[in-house]
């Protein structure tokens, strides 16, 4: 608890993750898991990119487009940060 005070841009709940670990428990009820470890890690990266995604305020769709056409209108997530760190601007507690 302690670091907190320390490091002022440290959430003191973790609310976002357990929202994030439930949202996948609840599809993995929906859809009775997957079949195979490639499926469950194709899975898992989807999810996170969706997860990233909404975090960042980027839609999941135009994302997926744009990697996919490789059309380069989205940075990659480390440039992406970059310049919101330098508009000083807040970014997501769990980057």
């Amino acid at each position: 608890m302690l670091v907190v005070l320390g490091h002022p841009e440290l959430s003191l709940y973790n609310n976002p993750t357990e929202l994030a670990a439930r949202t996948m428990v609840q599809r993995r009820k929906i859809s009775y898991a997957t079949q195979t470890k490639f499926g469950t890690k194709a899975w898992d990266v989807f999810m996170s990119l969706v997860a990233t995604t909404r975090k960042l305020g980027v839609s999941f769709f135009e994302y997926m487009s744009d990697r996919i056409l490789k059309i380069g209108h989205i940075p990659c997530w480390l440039l992406y940060i970059r310049h919101l760190q330098k508009l000083n601007m807040r970014y997501p507690e769990f980057l």
